[in-house]
């Protein structure tokens, strides 16, 4: 897998996260437990996206 690829996925997961956060935001039954995974989540996929585009960028 090249990581062109691997970082889209990563986005994909990123956005799909983003949007799982704002419907559980906005149900009346929200769980702050739940929200704060999913954020913790969501917040290491950022980090590994930023990671490989910063190794990306010295490989060029």
């Amino acid at each position: 897998m090249s990581l062109q690829t691997h970082l889209n996925q990563l986005t994909r997961k990123h956005e799909a996260l983003e949007r799982e956060i704002q419907e559980a935001i906005h149900r009346p039954s929200a769980d702050d437990l739940h929200i704060a995974e999913l954020k913790r989540r969501k917040l290491h996929l950022k980090d590994e996206i930023n990671r490989l585009q910063g190794a990306g960028e010295t490989i060029h």
